[in-house]
């Protein structure tokens, strides 16, 4: 079964809390601190336009995208999921936005050319279930990044899944959407099922059932900052997300900034 098919036309209503400008917030200082991006449209030459690219990888319906396209980077939006992306195209002609969006697989990910930052951030590297095709993933990111620049991404890590959210379910009634989150983890194989089930107002008192079943599994920060050295590039700073502060055994959601170092020949 594919997943953000219908649930793409409910995601932004059922994700309304999510803290994208405290998000985009981080992510515009992490890039001033250490990246090599900056938010000038107006390059003076080719490899300052290069450099001043960004891309969201796994950009979903491209909030995140659109809210850094404003702080004045030149934005890619990277998904898989076609039904996400044509949310993010909508939000683009509405807004006016000069945002390019591409479907790939990020297992796959081809761009035109280098890029400064690639971030990826709301878990989406969990949904790679396999460490060898994670590893892929970041020779891919080291493989486009301009000399210099940053790779910027968080992750649910395995404490999180087995402690915090596994075995649980979520629920929550709204008045035109409700939904239940089920949830089922795997220790042995360190993932989690989640099950999802939505209900959908169509019309007056009538709802349309949907259900997507979700997998991702949770890395510990030693497993992630591995593929990142194995991938080529360095590490440059690791904190807690929720804090931002250093990693303690109950964190549950990491970020990590890496940055390119050379390609390998």
């Amino acid at each position: 079964m594919e997943i953000y098919q219908d649930f793409a036309g409910v995601y932004d209503e059922l994700m309304d809390n999510t803290p994208y400008a405290l998000w985009a917030e981080r992510l515009e200082g992490l890039i001033r601190k250490y990246g090599v991006s900056k938010p000038e449209r107006d390059a003076e030459d080719v490899l300052d336009s290069e450099r001043n690219l960004v891309v969201d990888l796994g950009c979903g319906t491209g909030t995140l995208t659109e809210l850094m396209y404003r702080k004045g980077y030149d934005m890619i939006g990277v998904d898989v999921s076609e039904p996400m992306l044509n949310i993010a195209m909508e939000k683009k002609e509405r807004n006016g936005s000069e945002i390019l969006y591409l479907q790939q697989d990020m297992r796959e990910l081809e761009l035109y050319s280098t890029v400064g930052t690639v971030f990826s951030v709301c878990d989406s590297l969990n949904y790679i279930l396999e460490e060898d095709e994670l590893l892929e993933v970041f020779s891919l990111v080291n493989n486009y990044l301009f000399p210099g620049g940053i790779f910027v991404f968080d992750f649910n890590t395995d404490y999180k899944y087995r402690e915090v959210i596994g075995e649980s379910t979520i629920a929550e009634n709204r008045e035109d959407c409700s939904f239940i989150w089920e949830n089922f983890y795997d220790p042995e194989e360190e993932i989690n099922e989640y099950d999802l089930t939505v209900f959908v107002r169509e019309d007056g008192d009538s709802f349309r059932r949907f259900t997507e079943t979700h997998f991702q599994r949770g890395y510990t920060v030693e497993q992630m900052l591995d593929l990142v050295r194995r991938s080529g590039m360095a590490v440059v700073e690791v904190m807690d997300a929720d804090t931002g502060e250093a990693v303690t055994d109950r964190s549950g959601r990491v970020y990590v900034v890496a940055r390119e170092q050379g390609k390998k020949v």
